[in-house]
């Protein structure tokens, strides 16, 4: 499939966006975006980016993260697959697998799970379906 410079440009701009959810929202369902995302909430339900996601010290989150790098300084309760870099500050507290292809822990952070790094790339195919419809790329491990 052929790209335009106009499509090319357009999709750089979406994933040049960011997106906040504050401290004291809760948010039901699954997130996906093609730009960053900071979440200071509390959210049931998957959260994908193409960008980066960054979990405030007072986010939870109960549902699967995806993303190309992430920054972790509250709870995430399912996985974790990170394309390049995962970070978990000290206030992090992680109860999943996590597949990644660098992890940065920090003292003081809670990781009780599995950890697969440097792992095969896949595919994620984002929820929009048609012509605008974009894929993902994170890591999956290798079977050992």
């Amino acid at each position: 499939m052929f790209t335009t410079k106009e499509e090319k440009k357009a999709a750089e701009e979406i994933s040049n966006s960011s997106n906040v959810i504050g401290k004291g929202t809760v948010l039901e369902g699954n997130i996906e975006t093609y730009g960053n995302i900071r979440i200071e909430g509390r959210i049931h339900g998957n959260i994908k980016s193409k960008s980066k996601i960054a979990l405030g010290h007072s986010s939870h989150v109960e549902g699967n993260v995806t993303a190309q790098n992430a920054d972790i300084e509250g709870e995430v309760r399912g996985k974790i697959e990170i394309a390049e870099m995962l970070v978990l500050k000290a206030t992090a507290s992680v109860n999943g697998d996590i597949f990644t292809g660098k992890l940065v822990v920090e003292p003081g952070a809670v990781f009780n799970g599995t950890c697969k790094m440097g792992a095969a790339i896949k595919d994620i195919k984002s929820v929009e379906n048609g012509a605008g419809a974009q894929t993902f790329r994170t890591e999956e491990a290798k079977a050992v």
